[in-house]
Formats: C-alpha cells, structure tokens, sequence
C-alpha cells in the first residue's frame, strides 16, 4: 500500500510538471492528491511496524512537526525553484526524494503487520468528504467564477445542506462512526472545536496570501517571499513549545488559548494595516506577533480535547481537533480568495480610473512580479495599490472572525489534567488528522512519557516495589536476563554491549542476593556461567508487575479496569518498554550507572 500510494504520488508529480493546461494540471494534481492522501496515511500506521514502542510518539511527533515547519518552507523551497529553473520543478523536486524513498521501503520496510478488524463507516466518511467539498465550491466559486444567485451556487448549497443532514442521519446509526454525535454534547469539544475552525482558517488563509502581499505589492521576489515568512514561523514555534512546557509544569491551561487568540487578533490587525510603505521590520514583527497566537492556541487545543473525552472517544476525539483545524484551512483558502477576488476588481477601477488597464491586461494576469513590470508607471503604481488594498480588507474580514474565537476560548472550562495529556508534542500542534483508536492514543501517550522518564529513578522505585535491595544498575541488569537466562557473563556483555568487568560487579551482586546462580565455566575466555534461579524468575515478574501498575496509575482517570483490552496492552507494554536494551544503556552511562 505505502509502496503504491509513491508511485501514483511520482506519476501525478511528473504529469502535473509536463501539464500543457490548466485542465492538465488539476487532474493530474488529483492524481498527485490521491497518492498523497495514502502517504499520510500509511506512514504514520508503519511507525508502528518499524518503531520500538518507546520511541512511537516521538517519531509520530517528528511527522507533525515537518508537515507544519513545510507548511511554511514550502513557499520559500518553491520560490526558489521558480526563480532559478520553472514552475514546473516544483513538481519534478518530488521525483528523485520519493525514488529514494520508493529504494528504502522496498529494503527496511517490512511486507506485514499486525491485523485489526475494524468496521468502517464508509458512507459517513463519503457523506463527511462530500459536504465539505460542497462548502469549499460554494465559497471559493460564489461571487467570483458564478453570481451568488446562480443556479450552481444555489445548488451547491443546497447539496450541502443535504449531505449534511444525511451525514447526521448516518451516524446516529453507524456502529463505529467516524465522528460520533455524542461528543458535540461535550463542552469541550465543541468550544475547542470551532476555536480550532477559526485558527485553521487564520493559519492557511494568511499563509496562502502573504507571499502575494510580498510578491506583488513589495516587489519582493518568490525566494525571498518565502524567507520573509519565517517570523511566523518562529512565534509559532516558541509558543507551541514554551506553552506546553508550562503547561507541564503549572496544570494550567486555559489561560495559553486566551492570550493566543488574542494575539491572532492583534495580529490580524496589524496585517491589515501593512501597505505599499510598511518596513521590512513592520512586515516581520505582524507576522511575528501573528505566529505567537497560532502557536499559544493549537498545541492547548488538542490537550483540553484529550482531558476532557471518555476513554471510548479518545482517538476519534484527537482526529477530530485536528481535523476541525483542517478544514478550517480549506475554508480559509476559499474565503480569502473570494473575498480578494470580489475587492480586487473594484479596486482596480477605483485606483486606474482615467488610467485604465493595457489590452489583453487583468488583475489575474498582473498578479506576478515580471508582468507587472513591463507595465506603466501610472498604471503599475495604480496596479499595486488596487492590489494591497483588497488584501487589506481579506485581513480585516478576518479580525472579528479571529476576535469571536477570543471570545469562545472563555468558555473553555479548565479540568483537572490528565496525566497522560502531558504527552502532547509538537507534532500534534501541526500534525494532519490522524484516526487513531483509542488504544492506540493510549499507548502512543504512554510511550511518550516513558521515553521522559528518569532512567535510573525508574529502576529505583521499580527495585523498592519489587522489595529487591539493589542499586537501579544492577534492577535493570536482571530484567535483562529474562531475554537471556542462562549464559556466560562474556556473552551476556557482548549482548548488552558492556566491558565484562564493568557487568561483573553487578552479576556477583545479584548473585549475593540469590538471584542468579554462577557456577565455574570451561571455557575461561568467557568467564563464568549463569543462570537465573527461580527466586531471580519471581522477582523479574515482580518488576514487570510494578512496572505495569505504574502505567495503570497514569490511566485512573479512565478506569483501566472497565476495559479489558486496555489493562492487555498495559501488561504487554510494560514488558516491552523494559525490554528496551539500547535506550536504557544510552540512559545509564552517561550517568556513570556502569562504572
């Protein structure tokens, strides 16, 4: 599937470059589309194939995150491409890294995995698709490419409205529905969610338009368009992780969502008032500002959705925030170009009148740095201004769009947190939605926390539960053995990847304490000969068992004992994270735990 989704991903990146049309080009972007959606979804389900159980999250996190850092590369990587060789390279770059990708699947990646069967809400899903696709057309063609009185646009919204109502009816019947009903009745979820909307819409709107304000009215070219957008990128980042380390620290949360949604706002604001004279250092500090409030409202979001579910809605809830945010993008997209399209016109015979624009000369024609001069001056100048106006009043549309979400981020309650919500990342604040079950999310949270973990403090409270009288080294050594239960103490170091006489001090203690047995070895070279007694079985079980109610105490929020499949995989988990050779020992040494 992976392998497949590449290559119609490739095929519709090198037709989309070879396009002769614009017909061309949107088909074959369809194509690119539909492999691209297998990517997403296929690379993050192969974490779970590929990727030791502590180490999940993190590399879950690590996807999100380069999808939202790209998000905003993205234009400066293209800018680049189209200022030295042709717009078409920004297709033909997808060539060589997804061939190299395709060469590294097809080596490391295993052919299977593990089998769930789930049952899909297929006609929800359609039905879901469809009646966002309705509302993206209504709002992207109504006005500008059909009157809003057309019979296209009234038909569009009226199929919105119908599918949108079938959708409903769907899910209220549908045995495992792809966003069930009942959480709308949730607080929460409903407030987060259209807060969620709006940052969605704020984020993908001003990042589209932008790099025309840059291009277009500043005469700035597309490479260094894309440069100017890294103030954004900058605050978002800052807020996004300074907010959830606070967080961590404070268990407070509701106050991060106020303040960024105010700042989105203010930024909003100031991105309204940029112009044909505002400074370079003007430009950076409202997109600044701007990515502050993104960045202190997305990462809190997904975190307030998570504390505040059943257990039974976790998965679907976490997808659900995000996927709010998504199509608050698309919407985004849509209003913004509407709303430029409808102004852009009259403005243009407001700020050429008596002047008039070239023959065979329009506004979309215009809307690129070498067109525009080869124009008059009269007429350029005039161009410009016509042109930063209209984004002027898309900016200004958006602020009390903005400020509404301000005032729906008071509304948000403030539960007591979750332990397990401190395993929100960066990945999840830029992160495509992901439909995780809950027992996925579950354990995607408690691998990230135990990757968090002080390792020796770990085995200290494990040793004390387990009332074995040993430093945390020598604790982690005998989990180590039950892999390994007999053997000579040269080849267990070899395993473990440890100088013999560093182990050694540690296996004559557990040998002081009866938990293994050493016996002479006949072959010197390797030294002695263990083997774990049946006290040494029974404390390792004991370790395991401590280990698994310390997960279980993360999760008492949610009754582990209510879901039987949940205490299954905590009992496996915990095995498993114990079992983590290499991350223990890169944990130990430095810490001078073998010495």
């Amino acid at each position: 599937m992976f392998q497949g989704a590449i290559v119609i991903f490739l095929a519709g990146s090198a037709l989309a470059g070879l396009s002769r049309s614009i017909a061309e080009l949107i088909a074959f972007r369809a194509l690119q589309g539909l492999g691209g959606g297998g990517l997403i979804v296929t690379a993050q389900a192969s974490v779970g194939d590929v990727v030791a159980p502590r180490d999940r999250g993190r590399y879950q996190g690590l996807f999100g995150a380069v999808f939202g850092v790209t998000s905003v590369i993205g234009p400066l990587l293209g800018g680049f491409l189209v200022d030295s060789l042709s717009w078409r390279w920004v297709f033909y770059v997808n060539l060589p890294v997804g061939a190299l990708a395709l060469a590294v699947t097809s080596v490391a990646l295993p052919a299977g995995g593990e089998r769930v069967h789930r049952v899909v809400d297929y006609l929800g899903t359609m039905l879901l698709a469809a009646t966002a696709t309705a509302l993206v057309l209504l709002t992207s063609l109504g006005g500008t490419t059909y009157p809003w009185g057309s019979p296209e646009i009234i038909s569009l919204g009226v199929a919105a409205v119908v599918l949108a109502v079938g959708f409903v009816e769907v899910e209220r019947r549908a045995s495992e529905p792809v966003l069930p009903l009942r959480l709308f009745r949730n607080r929460v979820f409903g407030v987060t969610g259209a807060v969620g909307f709006v940052v969605g819409f704020a984020m993908f709107g001003a990042i589209t338009y932008l790099p025309q304000f840059l291009q277009i009215v500043k005469g700035i070219d597309p490479t260094g368009s894309g440069l100017r957008l890294l103030p954004l990128m900058a605050g978002l980042l800052l807020t996004s992780i300074g907010s959830g380390q606070l967080i961590s620290r404070t268990g407070r949360y509701k106050v991060f969502p106020v303040v960024g949604t105010a700042l989105t706002t203010v930024g909003l604001f100031l991105l309204s008032m940029l112009g044909v004279g505002s400074t370079g250092l003007e430009m950076s500090a409202a997109m600044f500002v701007f990515g502050l409030g993104l960045g202190a409202t997305m990462q809190v979001l997904v975190m307030a959705v998570q504390n505040a579910v059943e257990y039974r809605d976790l998965g679907t809830a976490t997808s659900g925030a995000t996927f709010f945010r998504s199509i608050g993008g698309s919407f985004g997209v849509a209003v913004f170009g509407t709303i430029f399209a409808n102004t852009l016109v009259g403005n243009l015979r407001h700020y050429l009148a008596g002047v008039g624009l070239p023959a065979g000369f329009s506004g979309q024609a215009g809307a690129s740095p070498g067109a525009l001069a080869k124009l008059p001056p009269a007429v350029h100048e005039g161009f410009i201004r016509a042109y930063a106006a209209s984004l002027h009043t898309v900016f200004r549309v958006t602020i009390p769009i903005a400020f509404a979400a301000f005032i729906l981020s008071w509304l948000i309650p403030e539960v007591r947190l979750r332990r397990t919500t401190g395993a929100i990342d960066p990945g999840h604040t830029f992160g495509m939605p992901q439909q995780r079950t809950s027992l996925q999310e579950v354990e995607r949270a408690l691998c990230v926390l135990a990757r968090r973990e002080n390792r020796a403090g770990l085995y200290e409270r494990l040793a004390a539960r387990a009332h074995l009288d040993v430093d945390p080294p020598t604790c982690w050594l005998l989990y180590r053995l039950e892999a390994h239960p007999s053997g000579t103490v040269g080849a267990l170091a070899r395993r473990l990847g440890l100088p013999e006489k560093c182990l050694r001090s540690h296996v004559d203690a557990l040998a002081r304490c009866g938990q293994i047995g050493l016996h002479p070895s006949d072959g010197a070279a390797d030294g002695a000969l263990y083997t774990v007694t049946p006290a040494g079985r029974d404390t390792i079980d004991r370790l395991a068992a401590a280990r698994q109610q310390g997960l279980l105490e993360l999760l008492d929020e949610w009754s582990p004992e209510q879901h039987p499949e949940l205490v299954e995989k905590i009992r496996r988990l915990a095995r498993e994270l114990l079992a983590d050779d290499n991350r223990l020992l890169q944990a130990a040494k430095p810490a001078g735990a073998f010495r």
